[in-house]
């Protein structure tokens, strides 16, 4: 079993896996730090590398540089024979797979979340209220506000003196919320 001592830890933290390691602040990092000889230790495959691309492109990249590249849940070093290349590859490849059905389950449950009446996150929209259940339900006095900002528009009325009747019927909002009030209501209408 070989020793080795951890010279530098490089952690990324609120960067998708998804986005190649030279584009990560971390990432890019840790490419310009390393040296031939070093060794680049990572846990798991799909914590580092999410497309098959970059994982072959940076292995590629490590090895020509004189870097190993380690990863515990492969066994150790990956760069080293072809055995090893081999596994990486088609393991990668699974990871990106798994990326995108990931992805694709998490747009169908949303599809379906909006098409039953559910809130999916966020600020909750003006004219609304969260029910318990993860529902909207229409606030009366705000949604009549939106429908005088409807009205307002149509007039001719600028964002600013939308919102300044807004406040004056006491709902401080910005002419830029007016703008997005509007624009919901108009999608809203049109998908009627």
């Amino acid at each position: 079993m070989q020793c080795l001592t951890i010279d530098a830890h490089f952690v990324e933290r609120g960067v998708s896996g998804s986005v190649p390691i030279g584009e990560r602040p971390e990432g890019r990092r840790l490419l310009t730090t390393l040296q031939h000889g070093d060794i680049v230790i990572t846990p798991k495959l799909d914590r580092m590398f999410r497309s098959a691309l970059d994982a072959l492109n940076t292995m590629g990249a490590l090895r020509d540089r004189g870097v190993s590249l380690h990863m515990i849940d492969l066994g150790g070093d990956v760069t080293g024979n072809g055995i090893a290349k081999l596994v990486f590859t088609i393991l990668a490849a699974v990871a990106e797979a798994e990326r995108d059905r990931t992805r694709e389950r998490i747009a169908d449950v949303k599809c379906d979340q909006r098409k039953r009446g559910r809130y999916l996150g966020g600020t909750v929209p003006f004219g609304f209220a969260l029910r318990d259940d993860g529902s909207l339900a229409e606030v009366e006095a705000e949604q009549a506000a939106v429908r005088e900002m409807v009205e307002l528009q149509t007039a001719g009325k600028s964002l600013r003196v939308i919102a300044a009747v807004m406040a004056a019927r006491g709902f401080q909002m910005s002419h830029n919320r007016v703008r997005d009030i509007l624009s919901r209501a108009r999608a809203a209408e049109a998908a009627l």
